[in-house]
C-alpha cells in the first residue's frame, strides 16, 4: 500500500454516521460468532474502528494502520498491510474491514494475513461491493477497485482461505445507494474530478429524517442476516480460515 494513494477514513471525522453505527451491527451479526474464544486479535486498518468495538481479544488485541490517526493515542501500530510487522502464526483471528479495496497488490496482503494467523485462525473481511457503482467517492476514497461476493470469495481461495461464509449487506438501503453513485457519476460526465485522494473523506450529509430512515432499514438486513446470506448489497462481508494443518 503507498500511504500518498489512499484517502483518509470517513470515520476520522464522521464516527456517528448512520452508516457506522449500522455496520456496527450487521458486522456483529454475520461475524461475531467467529471471533469467540480468540486469544489475539489484529484489527488491520483500524481507522475503520468505530464499527468494529465487538472485535476484541481474550488476551491481546492488536490495532495496525497506515495513518497514525486511525490509532488510539499510546497504542496501536503504524503499518501496512502488505508487510505485516507480527511474527507467523501470532493471532487467532485478523480483521480488515474495507481495507483489500485500497490495496494495488490483493494477493500480497491476503498473503501476510494469512501468514500471521495460526493454522485454524479466523479473517474476517469487508470490501466495497460492484465495480460499475464506481464515482468519484472511491477515487476520493484511494480504492483500486470494487468487488462483487464472487470476485471476493475467489481472491481469498486462491489466498489460501477456507470460505465459512460470504454475504452481501445493506441491501435494504441498496436502491438509495445506487442512485446516490449513479448521480455521482453522471455529474462526472460534465466535471472531472482528477483531485485523487482526499485526506479525510467528507460524507454526504443526512437529514436527521433520513438518518432513522435508513438505520431503520438497515434493522432489517441485520434480521434478514442473522437468518440466511443477502443476494445483493453494497458491501460484501467475508468471514474465512486458514486451514488447520
Amino acid at each position: 500500500m503507498n500511504p500518498s494513494a489512499n484517502g483518509g477514513s470517513a470515520s476520522l471525522e464522521s464516527s456517528d454516521y448512520w452508516w457506522y453505527r449500522t455496520r456496527t451491527h450487521l458486522l456483529r451479526t454475520v461475524l461475531g460468532r467467529y471471533t469467540d474464544g480468540a486469544g489475539a486479535v489484529l484489527d488491520v486498518g483500524s481507522a475503520d474502528g468505530p464499527s468494529v468495538g465487538w472485535l476484541r481479544g481474550r488476551d491481546h488485541h492488536v490495532t495496525l494502520d497506515l495513518d497514525p490517526r486511525g490509532l488510539a493515542p499510546g497504542s496501536g501500530v503504524c503499518g501496512s498491510a502488505d508487510a505485516l510487522p507480527f511474527a507467523d502464526g501470532a493471532f487467532d483471528v485478523v480483521g480488515a474491514f474495507d481495507v483489500l479495496e485500497h490495496c494495488d497488490r490483493e494477493d500480497r496482503v491476503l498473503a501476510e494475513i494469512r501468514r500471521v494467523l495460526r493454522p485454524g485462525g479466523h479473517f474476517l473481511m469487508t470490501v466495497p461491493a460492484y465495480q460499475w457503482l464506481w464515482s468519484d467517492f472511491d477515487v476520493r476514497n484511494g480504492h483500486v477497485r470494487r468487488y462483487t461476493r464472487g470476485r471476493a470469495v475467489a481472491a481469498l481461495g486462491d489466498g489460501g482461505f477456507e470460505i465459512l461464509r460470504a454475504t452481501y449487506a445493506f441491501a435494504s438501503t441498496f436502491p438509495a445507494f445506487v442512485v446516490e453513485r449513479l448521480a455521482r457519476r453522471a455529474r462526472g460526465l460534465v466535471k472531472r474530478d482528477d483531485g485523487g485522494a482526499a485526506d479525510i473523506v467528507r460524507l454526504p450529509r443526512t437529514p436527521p429524517v433520513a438518518d432513522r430512515v435508513l438505520t431503520a432499514l438497515g434493522t432489517v438486513d441485520g434480521r434478514l442476516l442473522a437468518r440466511r446470506d443477502l443476494p445483493f448489497g453494497s458491501s460484501v462481508v467475508v468471514a474465512a480460515r486458514r486451514p488447520p494443518l
